[in-house]
C-alpha cells in the first residue's frame, strides 16, 4: 500500500520542500492554541483571548486568495521572503506587547498584521501539480500525501503549544510557532528547482477566479465542511467538560485527525476512478452520515469512537475539494484557486465555532452536535445541486484524468 508514496517521494527535491512545508505547517497549527493560551494567562480573559484570535483569523480569510494571486504572478520565493520577514516582526511586537502589558489594541493590531502570510500548505500542492503535471494518479498520492501532513501538523502543533505555554511562560508556544513558521518556509522555498513558473501576464492568468462558478462553488462546500470541524472541535470540548474529563477532549479530538489521517494514507494509496464531481458528492454524503451517531452519544467512550469512525470521511472530502481547486483554473491560476477555496474553509471552522458555541451556552452540549450534523447535510445539498455544474467544468481542464 505505501509503495505509491515511496514513488511520490523519489520525486526530485521532493523530501525537501516536504520537509520545509511541514515544519512551517506545525508552526501554523500552533498559532490559534498559542494566542490564546497567551492572551488568556497574560489578560486573565478569555474572551479578549479569543477575539484577538478571530481578528488574525478574519485576516488570514481575507488576504489568502490575494497572496496566492501575487504568488501566482510574482513567484513563490519573491512574494514568500518578503512576508515572513513581515511574520516575524510583527509576531515579535505580539510578544513584547505580552510581556510589557501593552494595550489591548496592540494585540489586535500586531496579530492582525502577522496573520498576512503566505500558505506553504497550497504552495506545496502546487509543486505538485508542476512536477508531476500529466501523472495523474501519482499527484492523487501525492494530494494525498498532504492531506497526512496537515492531519499531522493540526495534531502534534496544538498540543506542542499548550505544553510550552502552561510549563514554560505564556509566550512559548508563541514563540516556537512563530520560529517554526518562519524557520519551515525558508526551508521550503530554498529547494528552488521543484518551485512552479511564473505565468505570463495577460490572458487566464490575468483574470481572477472569483468570477469561477464552480471555484466559488467548491469554496462553499469548503465553508460547510469548515462548519462541521469547526463546531466538532467546540461541542466536544464542551461535551468532556460536561462530562467532568474536560482533560480527555484533547485525546478524542486527536482521534478524529487520525481516522482522517489514515482515511487519506488509504485514500492517496488506491487508484482514482470516475469524477471528481461524483467523488465530491460521495465525499459529502459520507461525512454527513458518519456524523449523525454523534446525536445519539451518551459517554465520552461512545463518542470517542464515533468520531475516529466520522474523521475517516473528512480526508477523502478535503483532498477532493483541493484537486478540484486545481483542475477548475489554469496553470497561472493554481494558487488563488486554492487560496479562495482555504478561505471557505477558514469561515466555515470560526462560524461553526461560533455558532455551535452559543448553542451550547444556550442549552447543551449534546444539542449542539446538531451543528455539525446540518453543516455536513448542507454540504451534501450543495455538492449535488452543482454536481452538473462540476461536472462541465473539469473535463476543459484536465480530460485526461476523466
Amino acid at each position: 500500500m505505501l509503495a505509491p508514496y515511496r514513488s511520490v517521494l523519489a520525486t526530485p527535491e521532493a523530501a525537501r520542500f516536504l520537509s520545509g512545508s511541514l515544519v512551517a505547517r506545525l508552526g501554523g497549527a500552533m498559532f490559534g492554541v498559542a494566542i490564546v493560551a497567551m492572551v488568556a494567562e497574560r489578560r486573565g480573559s478569555y474572551s479578549l483571548a479569543g477575539a484577538v484570535s478571530a481578528t488574525g483569523l478574519v485576516v488570514l480569510a481575507a488576504t489568502a486568495a490575494v497572496i496566492g494571486r501575487l504568488v501566482d504572478r510574482f513567484g513563490q520565493r519573491r512574494v514568500t521572503l518578503p512576508l515572513v520577514l513581515w511574520d516575524v516582526c510583527w509576531n515579535a511586537a505580539l510578544v513584547i506587547s505580552s510581556i510589557a502589558g501593552a494595550p489591548a489594541w496592540t494585540l489586535f493590531l500586531a496579530y492582525a498584521m502577522s496573520a498576512i502570510v503566505p500558505a506553504p500548505d497550497a504552495m506545496s500542492r502546487a509543486r505538485w501539480i508542476h512536477l508531476l503535471d500529466g501523472q495523474p494518479e501519482r499527484l492523487h498520492t501525492a494530494m494525498s500525501l498532504e492531506q497526512v501532513l496537515d492531519e499531522f501538523a493540526f495534531v502534534v502543533g496544538p498540543a506542542v503549544a499548550v505544553m510550552l505555554a502552561t510549563t514554560v511562560t505564556p509566550e512559548a508556544g508563541f514563540i516556537a510557532a512563530s520560529v517554526l513558521n518562519a524557520l519551515g518556509t525558508v526551508l521550503f522555498v530554498s529547494a528552488r528547482s521543484s518551485e512552479p513558473p511564473v505565468q505570463p501576464k495577460g490572458g487566464e492568468a490575468a483574470s481572477s477566479v472569483v468570477g469561477n462558478a464552480a471555484v466559488i462553488v467548491v469554496a462553499l462546500i469548503m465553508v460547510l465542511t469548515g462548519g462541521l470541524l469547526g463546531a466538532n472541535d467546540v461541542v466536544t470540548l464542551a461535551f468532556a467538560a460536561e462530562h467532568g474529563h474536560a482533560d480527555l477532549a484533547g485525546i478524542i479530538l486527536a482521534l478524529f485527525a487520525l481516522g482522517s489521517g489514515t482515511a487519506a494514507v488509504v485514500f492517496g494509496a488506491r487508484e482514482t476512478s470516475g469524477r471528481m464531481s461524483r467523488a465530491l458528492l460521495l465525499g459529502t454524503i459520507a461525512m454527513c452520515v458518519l456524523e449523525v451517531p454523534v446525536l445519539f452519544v451518551d459517554n465520552l467512550t461512545a463518542l470517542a469512537v464515533v468520531l475516529l469512525i466520522a474523521g475517516a470521511a473528512t480526508a477523502p472530502t478535503l483532498i477532493t475539494t483541493m484537486k478540484l481547486a486545481q483542475v477548475l483554473v489554469r496553470p497561472g491560476q493554481v494558487n488563488e484557486s486554492m487560496g479562495v477555496v482555504f478561505t471557505g474553509l477558514i469561515v466555515g471552522v470560526a462560524a461553526g465555532s461560533a455558532v455551535s458555541g452559543s448553542v451550547v451556552e444556550r442549552w447543551d452540549a449534546h444539542t449542539a452536535y446538531a451543528v455539525p450534523v446540518l453543516s455536513g447535510a448542507g454540504a451534501i445539498v450543495l455538492a449535488a445541486l452543482a454536481f452538473r455544474l462540476l461536472r462541465r467544468s473539469q473535463p476543459a481542464v484536465v480530460p485526461s484524468s476523466e
